[in-house]
């Protein structure tokens, strides 16, 4: 049995909007083991996202607790929070995020630059991972979808992150590159032995992974 990195103990997280009150998480307990991959499922509002986003140390829960190897992530310091998220996570998104302005191997290097260092090499070499070596210089508005999702995947995997948070990765490609994508992002994780947490509408992709939790009204409603 490999040891817990991420727990969440009874985590409650909600939004008012107007003068309503909307609880999207109510309670959560969960453990993730170091290297494991886990897919957070379940129908469009039920807390996925949230559940991530207050996992990944992005979104303060109102009550419960989120441990990161056993340390308090909500109570460290602002920029102890900070460093840990650039140091030992990685984020990827739907909607890829790449600065227009920048070539594929400038946006990879972005979380190097914020981490103090500029090696381009090391970005290069994320690039040649996800295959994508050859559109190093190319601009976002220059590659397809999937391609703009490699690089988003080789930006997340330049320092060599301990944990990936990954938010509806597929949602804008169709299901062929989806599939793709989704079985190069656990591939790559699985060489690093990195820990991975996929928030996904698609349930078919959770077949890629080690467990799928499924997320229905702010509770975990089983698991697989």
């Amino acid at each position: 049995m490999n040891k817990v990195l991420i727990t969440a103990e009874n985590v409650r997280r909600g939004y008012t909007i107007g003068k309503k009150r909307i609880e999207v998480l109510k309670g959560v307990d969960l453990n993730i083991e170091e290297g494991e991959k886990v897919f957070l499922c379940g129908p469009s509002g039920a807390g996925k996202t949230t559940l991530m986003y207050t996992l990944a140390g992005l979104e303060e829960p109102d009550d419960g607790t989120v441990l990161i190897e056993g340390q308090n992530l909500y109570a460290m310091a602002k920029k102890s929070q900070s460093i840990l998220r650039n140091s030992r996570m990685a984020y990827i998104f739907q909607n890829y995020y790449l600065l227009p302005e920048f070539t594929a191997v400038e946006n990879v290097l972005i979380p190097a630059l914020i981490g103090g260092k500029q090696d381009k090499n090391a970005a290069l070499a994320a690039l040649k991972r996800v295959g994508l070596e050859h559109r190093s210089d190319h601009l976002p508005a220059e590659l397809s979808g999937g391609e703009q999702q490699r690089v988003a995947i080789a930006r997340a995997l330049v320092n060599k992150p301990e944990i990936i948070f990954a938010d509806e990765p597929t949602g804008n490609l169709d299901s062929k590159n989806g599939a793709e994508v989704m079985r190069l992002l656990l591939e790559l994780s699985n060489e690093d032995g990195s820990t991975l947490v996929v928030v996904t509408h698609d349930e078919s992709l959770s077949r890629f992974g080690d467990r799928k939790l499924i997320v229905k009204d702010g509770m975990i409603a089983a698991q697989e």
